[in-house]
């Protein structure tokens, strides 16, 4: 089992960016970490909408400090990672995929993937927040059926042969991205979300499933679900990687086990700090609670 970081950069560490950046990577790396992952939000808001509730939380209120601190985008912080690696898999923890130009995310995936010789992973998801489509100037509504057509727009890209795609929400002419990405067909694809269209969309086009703040009691009906759509699609479970992450909950080496049982090859566990040895020191403890027994499993 791999133990992966969920962490961001707000730009207010002690160092300057680019040393925090590398500091980070180096820290992880050494201690035997699997995987980093990289949120996304581009713009916050002081007050969010509860009538799209954030889907976390068991009274949808989205936490405070969504309105209180920003993140670099999950696309320059995987570039600079990528320059700062050699054996992290780098993936966005969830790019929000319908409110982004699926060429220019094509784009920046296949330069990410060729600066780490192969370590891109798409993470994907729909988004909750349609202030945040607001801001971009993009429609909220019909956005899953919007991603599923800029997933296939990504592999066409990626296949870096000319061909072109026509859809209800996407036209891209017959055109060649150059250059292609390290790792072929194409980076894997990994969906977040537990509702039954986004299972789907894992068991149809995915590589792996990213369960963000589920806990292993709750992860056997989202598997039984997961398992009967992947039947489905005429595929195996075998085909599909399975990344979970606890969030803020405490996690323990029991707590691993009870994963593994159920085929999580993946758990992501948050560090974050304001300074390179506070982060370190975060580190050192989770390599010590997780890493290690992660190592036995």
């Amino acid at each position: 089992m791999r133990i992966g970081v969920q962490t961001f950069f707000d730009g207010r560490q002690k160092e300057p960016l680019n040393d925090y950046v590398a500091g980070v990577a180096r820290i992880l790396e050494e201690r035997g970490f699997g995987g980093v992952w990289m949120s996304e939000h581009v713009v916050t808001f002081r007050d969010y909408d509860p009538a799209y509730p954030y889907p976390y939380a068991d009274d949808g209120k989205a936490p405070p400090f969504l309105s209180e601190t920003g993140m670099l985008d999950p696309m320059s912080a995987l570039t600079a990672m990528a320059c700062h690696s050699k054996t992290l898999r780098l993936g966005t923890g969830i790019a929000i995929l319908p409110q982004r130009n699926p060429v220019y995310f094509a784009k920046m995936g296949t330069a990410i993937d060729l600066l780490s010789g192969g370590r891109f992973i798409a993470g994907i998801g729909l988004g909750w927040s349609a202030q945040e489509f607001a801001a971009t100037n993009t429609p909220f509504e019909k956005r899953g059926a919007r991603a599923d057509e800029y997933v296939q727009v990504l592999k066409t890209l990626w296949r870096n042969d000319e061909q072109a795609f026509e859809g209800e929400h996407y036209s891209l002419p017959a055109c060649i991205q150059l250059p292609a990405p390290a790792q072929r067909p194409h980076p894997p694809l990994y969906f977040g979300g537990e509702s039954r269209p986004a299972l789907r969309r894992v068991a149809r086009h995915g590589q792996g499933w990213v369960g963000f703040r589920t806990l292993p009691e709750a992860l056997g009906a989202k598997l039984a679900t997961l398992r009967e759509l992947v039947a489905e699609e005429g595929r195996s479970m075998a085909e599909i990687d399975l990344v979970v992450s606890p969030g803020e909950h405490p996690c323990d080496a029991d707590m691993l086990a009870r994963y593994a049982e159920q085929g999580v090859s993946e758990v992501v566990v948050i560090c974050f700090d304001q300074s390179l040895d506070g982060f370190a020191r975060q580190a050192d403890a989770l390599a010590t609670a997780l890493v290690e027994p992660a190592g036995q499993l």
